[in-house]
């Protein structure tokens, strides 16, 4: 694996995904619709689950239903994302890894994300991120300065502005569409408010 590209979207809604269930584990799974080579760019992330995450039937819906969605979006699963609920562990569970596997069956250069909760205040100076790779079947820890955040202040601020004016309240995970089959896991309209305040016309880029 060569270098991880994050967007904007995709560490916002990861990080607003964490502050909602600040007690709860979370899941999620990590998107690209860039094209394949080079460094992994990823676009976008689905929030997954802030509770049961080892539960495999629940996982394995949400993977099928990621995926045909994905494949009506032009996007692909290129990776997995997870914090525990024990902000000190930022080590990959044995569900995290098992998720992360099945990815790598259908995709060459998976990313592995662990959110370290220690560090995710909005004053942290660089991403709270701690990124695996896959060699020869294993997961090992990847050199930090590989993964990249361009606009890393820009991006820090609209998340905390996100925060700040309650809009995290706006994101919905897989596990809350099961509970409410109206509310849309493809968040459409936290995307929107994304995109509004990364706007060049908001100063940011």
């Amino acid at each position: 694996m060569g270098e991880v590209e994050l967007s904007c979207r995709a560490y916002v809604k990861m990080y607003l995904h964490t502050c909602l269930f600040p007690r709860c584990s979370i899941n999620g799974l990590l998107l690209s619709s860039s094209p394949t080579g080079g460094a992994v760019c990823v676009t976008d992330c689905v929030p997954l689950l802030h509770s049961h995450l080892p539960l495999a039937p629940i996982t394995q819906l949400a993977l099928t239903q990621v995926d045909v969605w994905c494949s009506q979006t032009q996007q692909r699963i290129v990776g997995y994302y997870q914090a525990n609920a024990c902000v000190s562990d930022n080590n990959p569970t044995p569900c995290a890894l098992k998720v992360a596997d099945k990815i790598a069956e259908q995709f060459d250069n998976p990313v592995l994300l662990m959110l370290d909760g220690s560090k995710m205040s909005p004053d942290y100076r660089v991403p709270p991120i701690v990124l695996y790779e896959r060699k020869d079947s294993r997961w090992i820890l990847k050199d930090k300065h590989t993964i990249m955040l361009r606009q890393w202040e820009e991006t820090r601020a609209i998340a905390s502005q996100m925060m700040e004016s309650g809009d995290h309240t706006l994101l919905v995970d897989f596990d809350s569409h099961l509970d409410d089959i109206t509310k849309d896991w493809t968040n459409q309209k936290l995307n929107t408010k994304i995109e509004e305040l990364a706007s060049p016309a908001n100063g940011n880029i």
